[in-house]
This record gives structure tokens, sequence and C-alpha cells, in this order.
């Protein structure tokens, strides 16, 4: 088995991808390079991370860094900015499910875990799950915050993770929390959503 993980700078998504590959799946890390929404040390610490999970988990893992930058700067310039989190999220899952495609992966695999932030809420969960063609595993959707952090300090990514680098600019300051599909795919309407999506793809550098 072989999954597509969302793999960014943060503490939830490096747990899960160690969760997964010590299941005996093969991973691959979809990280999205937010610049010039985020730092340049924010890629670094991905490729850290990368390294850590690999260690902990004996694995390989193969590292797409996906320019997203781009993709933010057009939901800034046309949609609602409310919208902003759950547009973000729907476009990384497309770009995961073509990555999958140029993979041969089977799963997408995500650090959901319900309700931490806007884009895990259950109805924006619900409004992203449409987008990909593959099914979504979400390894920490029933644990909270001290569980996950508990587990990054286990495998040594905790300290990683938790390097300050900047935080994303884009997110706004009341973002939707109860995103409909119809009105999300609205949103998507204003903007060449498939192309943005393809283009990302094609742009990516793979590490390993």
């Amino acid at each position: 088995m072989k999954g597509i993980v969302l793999f960014s700078s943060g503490i939830d998504s490096p747990v899960a991808a160690y969760l997964m590959a010590k299941q005996g799946m093969e991973i691959i890390a979809a990280s999205m390079d937010n610049r010039p929404f985020t730092e340049e040390r924010q890629r670094e610490k991905m490729q850290k991370l990368v390294a850590q999970v690999e260690k902990a988990a004996n694995a390989k893992i193969k590292q797409y860094f996906v320019p997203h930058g781009p993709n933010l700067q057009k939901f800034a310039d046309c949609c609602d900015m409310h919208y902003r989190c759950v547009l973000c999220k729907r476009m990384m899952l497309r770009i995961a499910d073509k990555i999958a495609e140029i993979e041969g992966a089977d799963f997408i695999i995500t650090g959901d875990s319900l309700g931490q932030v806007a884009s895990q809420t259950i109805k924006n969960l619900r409004a992203e799950s449409m987008v990909p063609k593959r099914e979504i595993l979400r390894p920490l959707i029933g644990l909270d915050k001290e569980e996950i952090i508990e587990i990054a300090r286990k495998i040594g990514t905790f300290e990683i993770s938790s390097i300050q680098d900047g935080g994303c600019k884009a997110v706004p300051e009341m973002p939707k929390t109860h995103a409909k599909p119809d009105e999300v795919a609205k949103e998507e309407e204003k903007v060449d959503i498939l192309a943005l999506a393809a283009q990302s793809v094609k742009d990516s550098t793979v590490d390993k």
C-alpha cells in the first residue's frame, strides 16, 4: 500500500505519517510551499521533519514540494476571504490526488484531528472530503492535542515542529467553520481550479 501525506511543518501531519509508516504503508510526503505567505524556513522544517519521521519509522519517504503560494494568492484576489482555509484544504487534496495518480498511490493521509482548527470542523471536513477520488485516511481523528504531542515527543518531531516559522499569513481573521459544499463550489467557480491544481503539480520538485 502507498499513501500521499499532506505533510506540513506543524505537529500533526508528521505524527500521521509516522503512524501509517509503522503500519507498513509506503509514504510519500506532499509538502506545500506557501511562499510568499510563509517564510523560507518553513520548507527547511518540513525537510527536517521528513528526515526525522524516516528515522523513527525506519522508512524511506519521497518528498514533493508543491508551489501553493500562487493558489493562495488567487483565492485572496478572487474569493470570499472567509472560505480561504477550506479552499486551501480542498486544493491541497486535489494536488495530493494528482500526485497519487503519478505515484500509483492508494490513499491520501492527513493530520486532521477533529475540530482543532477551522478546516477540521465536521462540516468543513465533509466539504473537503468530496474533492479527491481516493480515500482519505485520518489516523489522528479521535486524538486530542496532548495525545498527538505525546507521540510527537516520542518520535522526535515535536521539537522540530515547535520551531517558530512565522505561520501562514493567508489565514483570515474569521474563517468559515461550517462551509456547505455548494457554497465552496461557487467560490471555486471564481477561479480555474483544475488548471491551478495541474500547474501546481507540474511545477513541483521532488526530494529523493
